[in-house]
């Protein structure tokens, strides 16, 4: 009987693994050449693809939380949109006090300048104002009327108020300005109230070489209190040009929020203004497009020169030598100062009978009526001091008195 070892010689080598490595081996096709290795191929491949999988599947969370945003509409999402900052959209809240009160300020303040083709700016401002506790008796808005030597005219003042506020209006003019006092009298308010002052302005456009401009701080920079938002609406006859507005202090270049816009107005927001802070606007129109006449000048409020400030110089070195030289009569001194009074009133009289009282102009003539003024009231101080101490006689009905 034949063993089965025999017919199966292979068996041995399958129960050793170094056999079946061999075993494995692919051969040749005769001619001495051996297949390419398939694993070393693969092998290079398929690492390189599990690195990079294990990359991405890494990186994943950390790049969904740092593109995820905020909640920021209070339901637990992203909710799509970011808060406004403040002072540039959304509402503003109203400020309090260290109590905790509503501390005064104006919650909007709407302002329509319309251009007419007769050159007169027509103005609407609707103002709502907040009081505080304590209360107020209206409110007072100056408009100018003078700025540097460039004079405007201010007319037709009306005023109103659609929550039943004292509504009145009485207007003084000051330097530079018209002052409109909304309201006065002994009635005080409270809470929110609503004023609409509307006005003219003659003579506010300047003639360009291209173009009629008008320059205009809508909202004023004499308000002592925030305005939390502020529009302003520009129409003309004609479409404008160009129109810009800057809002903040005096020079400030910070741009206005442009609204709306349309081929007759244009309109700009601005929220969270401080005290003292406005909207100027400029407006650019086509030449001929409105009636513009020449722009008034008045003279300027100070035109000395050196005659008025040399004689002024002389007045006060003369007052300092006064008490070393003789008594000057009483007389001299008070011609000295009446006829330096006269001077003073005869330099301005001519300004304020032309243009009223505030639009005197002070010169040499000033200066020189000061200075005789100056002389003459050293005069009488001296006068008088070298007087008292001159002592007095005693006579027998005064030590009677006195006795």
């Amino acid at each position: 009987m034949t063993k089965v070892t025999a017919a199966l010689p292979w068996t041995e080598a399958a129960c050793s693994p170094k056999k079946v490595s061999a075993s494995l081996r692919p051969h040749g096709s005769g001619n001495g050449e051996t297949m390419p290795d398939v694993r070393g191929r693969v092998r290079g491949p398929a690492i390189a693809a599990g690195v990079l999988l294990l990359t991405l599947v890494l990186m994943l969370p950390a790049r969904a939380a740092a593109g995820s945003s905020p909640d920021t509409d209070g339901t637990g999402g992203t909710g799509g949109t970011a808060e406004p900052a403040p002072g540039v959209s959304g509402a503003v809240p109203p400020p309090e006090t260290a109590t905790g009160g509503l501390a005064e300020s104006i919650a909007t303040y709407d302002v329509v300048l319309a251009a007419g083709t007769d050159g007169i700016l027509r103005v609407r401002e609707t103002i709502t104002y907040d009081f505080d506790e304590a209360g107020g008796h209206g409110i007072v808005r100056p408009v100018p009327f003078r700025r540097g030597d460039r004079v405007y005219e201010v007319r037709g003042i009306r005023t109103s108020s659609s929550t039943g506020a004292p509504s009145r209006a009485e207007t003084t003019r000051l330097l530079n300005d018209v002052q409109i006092s909304v309201g006065g009298g002994r009635r005080e308010v409270r809470g929110r109230q609503a004023y609409v002052i509307e006005y003219e302005v003659a003579g506010v456009f300047t003639p360009r070489e291209e173009h009629d401009e008008l320059v205009w701080d809508a909202l004023g920079r004499s308000w002592n209190v925030p305005i939390r938002n502020a529009a302003v609406r520009v129409e003309a006859p004609v479409p404008p040009r160009r129109v810009t507005c800057h809002a903040g202090v005096p020079g400030a270049t910070t741009r206005c929020m442009r609204d709306r816009d349309g081929p007759y107005a244009v309109e700009f927001i601005q929220r969270a203004l401080a005290p003292h802070e406005g909207m100027r606007i400029r407006v650019e129109l086509p030449k001929r497009a409105i009636s513009v006449p020449a722009p008034r000048y008045l003279p300027p409020r100070w035109a000395g020169d050196w005659p008025g400030t040399a004689m002024l110089a002389l007045s006060l070195g003369m007052v300092v030598l006064l008490p070393r030289r003789p008594v000057p009569r009483r007389r001299a001194g008070t011609a000295l100062a009446a006829a330096g009074a006269l001077l003073v009133v005869a330099d301005a009289g001519d300004d304020v009978a032309a243009h009223g009282p505030w639009a005197f102009s002070l010169g040499d003539r000033c200066l020189a009526g000061l200075a005789l003024m100056i002389a003459g009231a050293g005069v009488l101080c001296v006068h008088r001091l070298r007087t008292d101490r001159v002592p007095r006689r005693t006579t027998a009905r005064d030590g009677v008195r006195r006795g």
